[in-house]
């Protein structure tokens, strides 16, 4: 489901959850673990194998589970982004494809977030799909993206491909896909290097005001898993994937 390799004091998370690494309650549960453990970390390098890094919620398992899954899956989602933002050690993403949805959520959640040249894309669909972002999911996003691109990347919901994706601020660095792996370990070991205590205080200060919102959001977001939980939402999840998903 994930792997963990270790390497003088930096860690690399492997996605290895089929193959595209879609977000479920099991693999929300491993994440939300490896990331209470892995805080004493010199630094934590998230990747994938293959061509997709993560396609986000594992839309069929949501429709077949019906309420009391996304009961269980909701909070879950919840918790693993808000484990992210307040993550202390220094978080590298590298990207090795796709990322999309819930996979874009995870890019946008790491410090620096590297993704591979090539076809893979990058973006935050949730509206197009029907459901509203959680309230640590939505203030992820808000916090990793210009001001000026927030409301066209959530509401428009479009999928940028590398270098559009780099313009627009989705990430920081696009890298040759045979390089990706060094780079990675490369910035982890520069921001490892900086004085542990200085980093993590720094980034607490700049998440503070995220985590705020998304406690002052609590009542919204019990809303929010409403819309998720409506019959009208899981119409329009199977109609997307009726016409976005090749048979």
């Amino acid at each position: 489901m994930i792997e963990l390799e270790t390497d003088e004091g930096i860690v690399t998370l492997r996605l290895a959850h089929g193959k595209a690494n879609a977000l479920d309650v099991e693999l929300l549960e491993a994440l939300i673990t490896a990331l209470n453990e892995l805080g004493d970390a010199r630094a934590v390098i998230v990747t994938a194998g293959g061509s997709i890094f993560s396609a986000g919620v594992d839309l069929y398992r949501l429709l077949e589970g019906g309420e009391a899954y996304v009961r269980r899956f909701y909070p879950l989602l919840n918790e693993f982004v808000r484990a992210m933002v307040a993550f202390p050690a220094p978080l590298v993403i590298a990207a090795n494809g796709h990322a999309i949805a819930g996979g874009g959520v995870m890019v946008l959640g790491g410090d620096y977030r590297l993704m591979a040249e090539g076809n893979g894309r990058v973006g935050t669909p949730e509206l197009l799909v029907g459901v509203p972002l959680p309230a640590a999911v939505l203030e992820a996003v808000r916090a990793a993206l210009p001001p000026e691109r927030v409301n066209p990347v959530l509401f428009m919901g479009r999928t940028y491909p590398p270098a559009e994706a780099l313009a627009a601020g989705l990430i920081d660095e696009v890298v040759p896909p045979d390089a990706l792996a060094a780079r990675a370990r490369e910035v982890a070991e520069h921001l490892a290097s900086i004085s542990p205590a200085a980093f993590r205080l720094t980034k607490r200060m700049l998440r503070a005001p995220v985590l705020e919102r998304v406690d002052a959001s609590a009542a919204l977001d019990v809303q929010a898993l409403d819309v998720w939980l409506s019959p009208d939402t899981h119409a329009r999840i199977r109609d997307y994937l009726a016409r976005t998903v090749r048979k």
